[in-house]
C-alpha cells in the first residue's frame, strides 16, 4: 500500500466560518436515531463497518460517514476517537431500496 508522509487534514481545518446542521440533517438524525436497534459496543477501542446501499452510483461513498458516525456516537454513548478500524462499502440499489448496514464491536 503506497503511503505518504502528510498529516491528514481534519474536516474542522478544512473549512472556514461556522457551520450550522441542515432542517434536512436534523430530520435525518431524528429518523436513523429512532430506527437504530438497541445493541452492547463493549469497550474501545472499535472497529465499525458500514455498508451504504445508494441508489446511484454518483454518490461518493463518504459523504455519509459523518452524520452516520454522529448519530451512533449520540445512540450508544461512545466518543468516535474510539474507533480505530472502519470499513466502508457502496451497494447500489434500486430506487426507493436504500439502506444503511452497519456493525461496531470492540476490536
Amino acid at each position: 500500500m503506497p503511503k505518504i508522509n502528510i498529516k491528514a487534514l481534519s474536516i474542522n481545518a478544512a473549512f472556514q466560518g461556522r457551520r450550522f446542521k441542515t432542517p434536512a440533517y436534523n430530520k435525518y438524525q431524528v429518523a436513523v436515531l429512532s430506527m437504530l436497534p438497541k445493541v452492547e459496543i463493549g469497550k474501545a477501542p472499535y472497529e465499525l463497518h458500514i455498508d451504504f446501499g445508494l441508489s446511484s452510483k454518483l454518490n461518493d461513498i463518504d459523504n455519509g460517514l459523518k452524520p452516520l458516525i454522529d448519530c451512533l456516537v449520540k445512540k450508544y454513548g461512545f466518543d468516535d476517537r474510539d474507533i480505530y478500524y472502519l470499513t466502508v462499502t457502496k451497494t447500489i440499489v434500486k430506487k426507493g431500496l436504500e439502506y444503511i448496514d452497519f456493525q461496531i464491536k470492540s476490536m
